[in-house]
Order: structure tokens, then sequence, then C-alpha cells
């Protein structure tokens, strides 16, 4: 599934460059800076739209360096779509079609009304089409998403959004005259707006496999499932009698609390002198953190070519706030008792999901895995899985494992550890019509091996099973929904201890190998993407750890 032959290097002034922000109208939508003026914190003297420690929480603030807001200028997706292209030339237009309508909703919707079509190409234009693209997924958009009849029949992003210019919130008697006048939206209470369903449409995504040629297989690959998974789990808030875990999408990633934890009370606007209106709640934080650190540093590093309307700090702060997020909320690591069995020892180590949704979700470029040290009495290193270098690859005495290279074998689920090339990693890995391993999205048939950690309560039973099931895990029977167990049996002669063992839970936003995979395709989207990706820091992120004295 790699490139037959490499052409001849792409010059950096040939690479994808994006035009700044400013602000566009277009038949029924507008960028978000049309919003910035009443639902930002622009004025430092004003009380409004913030939390009750005087932090800004303004919509257009928190959201504009979110990965929402830069959905259609990350270049790593602009990299994975060049690349789909160039392997199935034919579907371009289709590709381009349904990547888009996600990731640049506004552009796709405004095409479509004017019976015409958006293609990438488009993206690099600094004409108001594009400024709506590069808005991502935008104020206009979110808010015009209308409720669902089936939310089924909106995945892979058959959304469907108004035509009467009304703008969705939670809140009864909005005062509508500042937004009607202003922009010719009326604000209209609608409770859709925070529940799971809203997110679906876009983070329920099925693709069909394809041939080189174009031709499909028949196969059908659930590409990213996070809202069936929520749905198969404990986190689901609309069953009969919810568990006390029950939250929505919202809950977290647009929470309606404070960092303190205290419920956010505030005015929904302020134009600087104050509108006659009062403090209303819930107030959910345009955060929209997820596990993306290092797109974010991307953007802000790479500034001069991809434009993000969001500073460096704000940036800074989206990273420093999902790191947050990774370390607290996300997972937790922990030892067993270790035994010893003659001259070995016996290491059982537990991994917990604390999510609503697989870990990791979404777009299979994303992996978490185990590191496992274990040091003799005098501080020496006598095993070691899981060890990586600063290009966040694998490694073995130093030198990359087989497994991180392009063209390379994958690491199988395990239940037992015993020598350090092998690595428990959870991830999901696509294959072909003809079972082998591919890192192209349009040959996926099916998924060689998804062991990414399930949510608690997730049941076989359950209708969403047949998209969020685990395979490739052998029957582990420590595989359950919220955890896995595995055990790891290392030399220790008595002699030398006690020894010191320390675990790690570590998490790539872009897998080291499926980076690898895509750089055998130099696009001028690649290319490009390669030098910023080698120029950032790909260190992996910790999310948890232990540690233990072994006898």
């Amino acid at each position: 599934t790699s490139a037959s032959a490499t052409p001849a290097p792409i010059p950096s002034s040939a690479w994808p460059a994006l035009a700044a922000a400013r602000e566009v109208s277009a038949g029924r939508f507008t960028t978000a800076t049309t919003c910035y003026s009443c639902h930002s914190n622009r004025s430092p003297a004003s009380t409004a739209l913030r939390d009750a420690a005087g932090r800004g929480v303004a919509p257009y603030d928190l959201w504009q360096a979110s990965m929402m807001a830069n959905a259609a200028r990350d270049p790593l997706f602009l990299a994975e779509v060049s690349v789909e292209i160039a392997a199935t030339p034919s579907l371009r237009g289709a590709i381009e079609t349904k990547c888009i309508s996600c990731h640049a909703p506004l552009a796709r919707a405004e095409a479509q009304d004017a019976g015409e079509t958006l293609g990438f190409a488009d993206l690099e234009r600094d004409t108001t089409r594009a400024q709506l693209a590069l808005d991502g997924v935008s104020c206009t958009g979110c808010h015009q998403i209308e409720a669902p009849a089936r939310v089924e029949d909106t995945f892979s992003g058959n959304y469907s959004l108004n035509r009467s210019r009304e703008l969705y919130g939670p809140h009864d008697t909005p005062y509508a005259q500042p937004m009607t006048v202003r922009t010719n939206y009326l604000p209209v209470k609608s409770d859709h707006v925070m529940r799971s369903a809203h997110c679906a449409s876009c983070h329920t995504l099925h693709t069909e496999a394809v041939r080189a040629d174009g031709t499909p297989t028949g196969g059908r690959l659930p590409e990213q499932t996070p809202y069936l998974e929520w749905q198969n789990s404990d986190f689901n808030d609309e069953v009969p009698s919810p568990k006390a875990e029950a939250a929505s999408c919202q809950a977290c990633h647009m929470p309606t609390t404070d960092q303190d934890g205290a419920t956010i009370s505030t005015v929904l606007a302020d134009n600087g002198v104050g509108f006659p209106i009062t403090a209303r709640s819930p107030f959910g934080r345009h955060l929209f953190l997820g596990g993306n650190t290092l797109i974010p540093q991307i953007l802000r590093d790479q500034r001069a070519r991809l434009n993000p309307l969001a500073s460096d700090a704000a940036l800074n702060e989206v990273v420093a706030q999902t790191r947050e997020q990774l370390q607290r909320r996300t997972a937790r690591v922990t030892l067993g008792a270790i035994t010893r069995l003659g001259a070995a020892l016996e290491i059982p180590v537990q991994v917990e999901n604390l999510t609503g949704h697989k870990l990791p979700t979404g777009h299979p470029t994303r992996r978490l895995w185990v590191r496992v040290e274990v040091k003799d009495a005098g501080g020496r290193v006598v095993f070691a899985s899981g060890s990586y270098d600063a290009a966040g690859r694998l490694i073995q005495g130093g030198a990359p494992l087989a497994s991180e290279l392009a063209g390379g074998p994958s690491q199988p689920h395990r239940e037992v550890i015993t020598s350090e090339d092998q690595v428990q990693i959870y991830e999901a890995l696509m294959a072909d019509q003809a079972g082998a391993l591919t890192y192209l999205l349009l040959r996926g048939e099916t998924y060689l091996k998804d062991n990414r950690l399930l949510p608690k309560g997730w049941s076989p039973a359950h209708p969403a099973a047949a998209d969020t099931r685990p395979l490739g895990t052998g029957g582990d029977p420590d595989f359950l929904g919220g955890r896995d167990g595995l055990t790891y049996r290392v030399s220790a002669p008595l002699s030398a201890g006690p020894y010191a063992v320390t675990v790690e839970l570590l998490y790539e936003p872009l897998s080291a190998r499926f980076a690898a995979e895509l750089f055998a395709y130099p696009t001028r989207e690649v290319t490009a993407f390669r030098a910023y990706y080698e120029a950032a820091d790909r260190r992996p992120e910790r999310l948890a750890s232990a540690s233990a004295s072994a006898p």
C-alpha cells in the first residue's frame, strides 16, 4: 500500500499556504469573526463572559485555538487526504466532498446551495468560500444543525442545517434584538444542542473500501465511532436509570463548570457597554479539548503558512489544558502484587479507561502503549519494554523496532510480555481486502487489530457492539469494558535485588508508525507536513504512571 516511486522533492515554495482569517458572509453563513464583537472577552474591564474567578470563558476566545476551529487548517488532515487521492485518483471528487463535509461544513453547504462543488485547491485561495472553509467547524455551522428525527440518519456527515437563519441554543426567551440587527440571525431555544446526538454526525463515520482503480470491494469500515462507543457505555445519559458516570459529549468537551469545578453562570453576550440581560446557566466552555497536543503546536510554529486565527498564547493554553485533561481525566495504570517465580519476576499491570469512548478513539492515527522498566539494586536497567526515542518511535537498545518502520510488521495484542521487543500497544490497525496491514483508509476492509481500551460498561449485547467490538485480542479474558490486564515476566536474579519497577501509559496523537507510512507518499501536502512534524516535539504524552519495589 506504499507509493511505488519517489518523485523529485517538492520545494517549500510549493507547499500549501492558507489565507489569514477575515470576516465574510455568504448565503446562510458567516465566519466566527462576526460573532467576536459580542461573544469575546475583548473588553478587559467587563465582568461578562467570565467565571467566578474572573477568567474569560467567552465562546469565541476558547473556540479559536481548538481543533474544531482549525479543522480545515490541520496540516495532518490535508496530508492524509492528499495521500488518499494519490492512492485512488479516480475518486478525487468523492474524497474531497466527504472529507470537507465535516472539516469545512460552512463552505461545503454554501457550495451545494450554489449547485457547485468544493475542492481542496479552493482552500488555498483567499475567496469568500475559502474563508468559510478555513473557519472550520464554526459558530453558524454547529448552531444551525437541526435536531434529527433519527440520529443514525445523520451519520457520516449527513447533518441537516436549517434554512431560516436560526441559531439554536439551550436558553429560554433569548434576547434577540442585538443578534438580529448585527447578523440577521435569530437565536432560538432548542435543547438538542446539549445532547450527544448533536455531535454524532461527524463523529460516526463509515467508509467504503475500494480497489486502486476506485471500484468498491464491498467492505465497510467504521472509521471512527466515538458516539456509538459512548452509547455502549456507562456514560450514556439517555438511557433509563443512567449510571453514576453518565454524561453527554458536551459535559466533558464543553464543560459547564469552571476550572475549579464551580457551575458557570454569566450573561451570554457583551458589547462593551452592556445588554439588558441577566446571567444564565448552563454555559458551556467552548474548549472542545480532546487529546491532540501535536497539531496546535505545529499551527503555532508554522504560522507563516498555516495562518491560524488563534494567537500563540491561545494555542499554548490549549496544549496545556489538553495535557491536564490527558493526565487527570483519561486513564489510570496500576501495578498488582509482584511475585517471584525462581529467577524471574511476575509483574501484573492493569490499565483503565476513564473516558466515555474507546481510548484512544477517532481516526486510527492515534495509539496508546505501556512502558515498563525494571532496575536492579544498583540502578541498572535490566528490562525495558515500550522505550522510545525523541522522534516518538518505540526502540530496543537505541534502535527503532521493526514494527516502527514503514512496511514492517505490527505488534499483536498481548496477554503476557517476556521480551523487550514486545510492547502492548492499544491501537486500530486496518486490513485490506487480502487481509494485509494497510494505512490507507480507502483500502480498509476491516480492522486487523482493534484493541483500543473499551469504555466502562461496554457490552457485546448492545446494538452498537457490531461497530465497536474489539478485534485481534484473541479472546483475552482480562480485556473488558473499562480495563485490560497483562503480565510481564522478567528475568531478575534474587542476588541483584531488590528491584524497582516503573510503569507508564503513553499516548501519541500521531503514531510514529502511521507517520512513517504517510511519508511514503511525498505529495506536496505530505512534504510540508513532514517538515512541520520533524521540527515539532514528537515525544509522547504521559497519561498515567505507577511504581513499586519487587523482591
